[in-house]
């Protein structure tokens, strides 16, 4: 057997989660509908930002293999909520009716499929959509970036169109700004900086700049399209001549699909050592979507999110129509 001589990335302190959990401390905490905890991934996850006052969760599953999960992983459940289901289909489609009750103000999947939770969201009937469409952002705590990294979007919409994609940019947008990060500078990514007709991410990223400049995306400021070398590095930046206040200094890179945005984030979290937290946005409520691989540091991070967001939302003033 052939040994790999590749060195893994060095561990790194993630204070950037630390920072966002710790804002998560000093708001009040959200209740969040969690469905089919039943690995003992997703119920720790559970258990732990429930300790760190981030979630007050309510399970939603069989109630016998929530139980047994709990006393085989040693993890404390008394006291939780637990609305026993049969199945996991039945557990997405109950979690998705509590926060329609106005039950619970946050939404995270447990052990099932994320197309069997997310097929209850976009229910047309009975779901949690919104005029604005889905879309995923991973936030990134890389070693060698001075600043959190928002990718988008890497886990929800395959091959969005323009429109879909002005929604993607504008749920970042809003995400960057309800964490208190101030206006972003977001980076439409192609693999050149030059409009080419030949390669159509470039078109749809020189029309999202314009739309933001004519205020049909807001909040953000614009470049694109922008290769990843002179979205992040000023001295990349420099040497193509390009001068903005986005280029080399990106805080939210918008792919131009679904699957160069999972290989960018899954290169920067095995090469690089990042960490990854998520959730999807453009519902009535944030999403928690986790997953096995996911870090401790990362589940927690991705709840506290959530819960910065939802309460965010909440504290806004009603728009007048």
């Amino acid at each position: 057997m052939i040994k790999s001589t590749q060195k893994q990335p060095a561990h790194h302190e993630l204070v950037k989660f630390d920072a966002l959990i710790k804002a998560a401390q000093k708001v009040p905490t959200q209740t969040c509908a969690v469905a089919h905890p039943c690995d003992e991934t997703s119920l720790s996850a559970v258990v732990q930002a429930h300790a760190l006052n981030i979630i007050d969760p309510i399970l939603i599953g069989p109630r016998h293999k929530i139980e047994k999960m709990a006393t085989a992983a040693a993890l404390d459940i008394m006291g939780f909520k637990i609305i026993d289901v049969p199945h996991s289909h039945a557990a997405a489609a109950e979690a998705v009716a509590q926060v329609r009750a106005g039950n619970a103000s946050l939404l995270m999947k447990g052990s099932l499929h994320t197309d069997e939770l997310m097929h209850e969201v976009v229910n047309p009937q009975t779901g949690l959509r919104t005029a604005r469409r889905l879309s995923h952002v991973f936030l990134m705590d890389v070693p060698t970036y001075a600043e959190l990294l928002f990718i988008t979007d890497a886990a929800i919409n395959i091959a969005p169109d323009l429109l879909c994609k002005a929604d993607i940019v504008q749920n970042a947008i809003d995400l960057h700004l309800a964490l208190g990060f101030g206006t972003p500078r977001v980076a439409i990514l192609s693999a050149v900086e030059q409009v080419n007709p030949k390669i159509p991410s470039t078109v749809d990223a020189a029309a999202l700049c314009k739309m933001a400049e004519r205020g049909q995306i807001t909040s953000g400021l614009l470049d694109g399209p922008l290769a990843m070398d002179n979205a992040i590095s000023p001295q990349a930046a420099l040497m193509k001549g390009l001068r903005s206040e986005v280029a080399g200094h990106a805080q939210i890179l918008v792919v131009p699909d679904l699957e160069s945005g999972n290989m960018l984030a899954k290169n920067l979290t095995f090469l690089t050592g990042a960490d990854a937290a998520g959730i999807v946005l453009g519902a009535k409520v944030p999403i928690v979507l986790t997953s096995r691989a996911d870090s401790e540091s990362a589940r927690l991070a991705s709840c506290a999110v959530a819960t910065l967001y939802a309460h965010h939302v909440a504290s806004q003033p009603p728009q007048i129509k």
